[in-house]
């Protein structure tokens, strides 16, 4: 008996099956691009993520030695949604979180509703990356998409349809869409008046571990799947990520390193409250009943060390090629101990939390004739961990405790960058051995709903702790200084821009 998590992101979408006790058995992945056809524009081939969907669904299912799996629960990205027509057929691209054209409607849209009204109800500050406002743009830009669109799916609710099941979507994946009640856990009605949509264009919000049913005979075949495969509500990736990480208990929080850097807890209560909405914290369910969390992000988070990587490690790129090493490790390993004399503004994409700035530039002060280029790639690191501990100090003086960090995610198995980060946050970070936290988090929960095991239980069961990182001391000090300096950077360099 085993179960297959898959995860839906924006690069790729990966499958892994487990058994009850962790074991992973096998897994497939497959990449797609972004679409970026015009300055803004950010999309997924819906037909090409979907396909791709059932290959890794169906060569993982390959590889796994015939242990027959039981369930399927999906992690998904957030926010990116598809126009489905009349006939289920998908006819229009997925807008995914970093597609900012909505940009331009947001601040009168939002002003007209009501924007303290529109926080109360989702938990959500206004952005252009949320679905709500991506919807408005087709609405308003593309008529004809609308008029044609008889629903609109995340991509969670998609692969549910083309499984042959009536669309549902976990709470917090509706979360993630600014169009859901938080509170009440449905669609809301006078934000869907707004936008001019009916409820039957959405999927049916379901909480996090519901079977949505069972997968018809025929397109079981197709997969390679016993007849009477459930599938299981999911949710939004991060926090699908979070559970498979450990994260069960209040005080602790995953902290992801991938092309997006993100700390993601868990809270017993709603917390909401004018200094997060102020600060662009959101508050939506967590994929633990009864649980909620916020995220806490920074767009610019592993990307800036490709980038660096990309444009000024030629030398370490051929010696990794030759020698067959990993050219990151190669670069890692020059890093000095000590905190640098440099302060970065991490800002080379636009800003997540608390800023919600599309037109952010970043910035490196303090160059001197001495400068390494290895110092300048530490403060790059550097800059990107006082961004995260910005946000976590605006979290713990709002009421959310943090005391535990679990690092998931390829920029965890650096013990050096690792370090970095327990340094500037001074919080000790436990490193694990579960690398696909996303798909172990999404097998658990769909075997819990089969097996009536807690997911808890579940999970605690089957972390495996690698390293535990903690902070030295004395460089904490220097960081706690470096960031009171950080916290003035950001206004000073955007008068400027300006």
């Amino acid at each position: 008996m085993s179960f297959l998590g898959i995860d839906i992101g924006t690069s790729g979408c990966k499958s892994v099956i487990f058994e009850q006790n962790g074991t992973v058995l096998s897994s497939a992945y497959e990449g797609y691009s972004v679409i970026s056809s015009e300055p803004g524009f950010a999309e997924l081939n819906s037909v090409e993520v979907m396909d791709k969907c059932f290959c890794v669904i169906r060569n993982a299912v390959e590889k796994s030695n015939g242990s027959p799996v039981e369930s399927i629960c999906i992690s998904s990205q957030g926010e990116a949604f598809t126009p489905v027509g009349k006939n289920n057929e998908i006819i229009g691209n997925g807008m995914v979180s970093s597609d900012s054209r909505a940009a331009s409607i947001v601040k009168l849209w939002t002003e007209k509703f009501g924007k303290n009204k529109l926080y109360e109800i989702t938990g959500h500050t206004a952005y252009s990356m949320f679905s709500l406002f991506k919807l408005l743009w087709i609405k308003e830009n593309n008529p004809e998409l609308w008029n044609n669109s008889k629903a609109f799916y995340c991509y969670e609710d998609l692969l549910h349809l083309k499984l042959g099941l009536i669309p549902a979507i976990s709470w917090p994946l509706a979360g993630r869409t600014m169009l859901f009640d938080v509170n009440k856990h449905e669609w809301n009605r006078e934000i869907l008046d707004a936008v001019g949509l009916q409820n039957s264009q959405l999927a049916v919000p379901m909480k996090t571990g519901s079977v949505v049913g069972e997968i018809p005979a025929d397109i079981a075949k197709k997969l390679g799947l016993n007849n009477g495969v459930k599938v299981v509500t999911g949710g939004h990736d991060q926090t699908v990520g979070a559970l498979g990480a450990g994260v069960i208990e209040e005080g602790t929080a995953m902290y992801a390193t991938g092309t997006v850097e993100c700390i993601c807890p868990v809270f017993s209560s709603i917390h909401k409250s004018p200094e997060l909405e102020k600060n662009n914290l959101c508050c939506y369910d967590f994929t633990l009943d009864g649980k909620y969390t916020t995220v806490a992000y920074s767009l610019t988070g592993g990307n800036i060390l490709q980038w660096f990587k990309n444009e000024f490690a030629e030398k370490e790129i051929a010696e990794a090629e030759k020698t067959d090493q990993n050219v990151y490790e190669l670069l890692l390993s020059q890093i000095d101990k000590p905190p640098t004399e440099l302060l970065v503004l991490p800002y080379f994409t636009p800003t997540g939390t608390p800023y919600f700035d599309a037109n952010a530039k970043g910035a490196i002060l303090g160059l001197q004739m001495t400068t390494k280029r290895s110092e300048i790639m530490k403060a790059l690191l550097e800059g990107v961990a006082l961004e995260m501990k910005l946000n976590l100090d605006i979290m713990e003086k709002s009421g959310m405790k943090i005391n535990k960090l679990i690092a998931t995610g390829g920029g965890a198995k650096s013990k050096t960058w690792t370090q970095i980060k327990a340094n500037v946050l001074n919080k000790p970070i436990t490193v694990i051995e579960v690398e696909e936290a996303g798909c172990f988090g999404a097998a658990m929960i769909a075997c819990s709903a089969v097996t009536g095991i807690e997911v808890e239980k579940l999970v605690s069961q089957n972390k495996k702790e690698i390293m535990q990182i903690q902070p030295v001391q004395q460089q904490v000090e220097c960081y706690n200084k470096k960031f009171e300096t950080y916290k003035k950077i950001y206004p000073t360099i955007k008068s400027i821009m300006e």
